[in-house]
Order: structure tokens, then C-alpha cells, then sequence
């Protein structure tokens, strides 16, 4: 996940930042973080912890996935004042949308899947059911709002291949900036 890219390189920018300037690292002053922790549960009972995973029937799936983007939603609302977030939130808002709209499900398109795990593995599957963990595989041309979908991929030589969406990039950059601000003493 490219978010824990933005939170690495906002990490190091920052604490660069802050010995170049010779003062102390400044970690942000985030509020109501346990918010974080319950809006990753559902996810993680839901979509990573393999023995609920298959467990869960996929309406149930999407209403944690759902609960999850909004827990989250509010927890960047209430640090909205912070450097960074705004940028954070529109990322969550266009992720949530995308998914609303789409079923529950992140879209992602049979070409990009195919990128993922190879086009004859992806020509077995059928159109409209879910691909991975998150995502649901539909065609461009039935993706509701497919600016907003897992659309983007590294360069093929790049060793870690995932697809993500403009709202990943938002919040990878709202995190990054979160992170890397670091205010000179005056």
C-alpha cells in the first residue's frame, strides 16, 4: 500500500527537516487517535484475518469496509486542523464515494487486475465479483466514477506490484505532509 510510502518518506522528510534546523522532531498533535485502531477493526476482521474473512458474506464485507472509511473519515475531521489533513480527507471522501457507488467494493479494471496477477488468470474470472481483498473487478466502462477507481500501477520493473486509486494518492500525500511539516522555532 502506497500509504505506508507516503507515512516512511514523511517520517524521515520530517525528521530531516528538524535536524537540519536543529531542533527537536515534532511529531503531529493528533487527537482522538484510538478512532484510527476501531476504524481498522472491522478491515482486519473483515478483509485480513483469514479465519473471519471466510467467514463473512461479502454484504457484510462491504458494510466493515464502509464503517471503516468513516470511522476513519472522523477521526481525520477532527484533526482537520492539522498540516496535511485536508488533503488526507478528500483522499478518504473519494475513496468512500468510489466504493459507494461501485457496490462497497473498490473497482478495479480487468486490465489493471491483469498487470496484477497476469492476463490469463484474470480471463478465468468472472466480471462483477470480487478480485483480492478489497476490489471488485468491473470494466471501465461499467465503473461508476473510474477516475476515482484502483486505476494506477508502478512501473512494471518495480519489485511490489499494487493497484491504487487518486484517493490512495491524496491520503499517502496528506500523511506524507502530516508527517514531514516541521514549523522553524521563532
Amino acid at each position: 500500500m502506497i500509504l505506508w510510502l507516503g507515512i516512511g518518506i514523511g517520517l524521515l522528510t520530517g525528521l530531516g527537516l528538524s535536524r537540519w534546523r536543529g531542533q527537536p522532531y515534532r511529531p503531529p498533535m493528533l487527537t482522538h487517535i484510538w478512532l484510527v485502531f476501531v476504524g481498522f477493526l472491522p478491515q482486519f476482521f473483515a478483509i485480513y484475518f483469514w479465519k473471519t474473512r471466510i467467514a463473512i458474506p461479502d454484504r457484510i464485507t462491504v458494510l466493515c469496509l464502509i464503517a471503516s472509511q468513516l470511522t476513519l473519515f472522523v477521526f481525520a475531521w477532527l484533526n482537520r486542523r492539522l498540516p496535511g489533513m485536508w488533503i488526507l480527507i478528500v483522499g478518504l471522501i473519494f475513496n468512500l464515494v468510489v466504493m459507494v457507488v461501485n457496490g462497497g467494493f473498490m473497482p478495479i479494471s480487468p486490465q489493471a487486475a491483469g498487470r496484477l496477477v497476469g492476463e490469463e488468470i484474470v480471463s478465468n474470472l468472472v466480471l462483477g465479483n470480487r478480485f483480492g481483498f478489497k476490489d471488485i473487478l468491473l470494466p471501465t466502462h461499467e465503473t461508476r466514477l473510474e477516475l476515482l477507481a484502483d486505476r494506477f500501477l508502478p512501473p512494471a520493473s518495480f519489485p511490489y506490484q499494487v493497484a491504487f486509486s487518486l484517493g490512495d494518492i491524496f491520503i499517502t500525500f496528506g500523511a506524507f505532509w502530516l508527517l514531514a511539516y516541521q514549523r522553524p522555532n521563532t
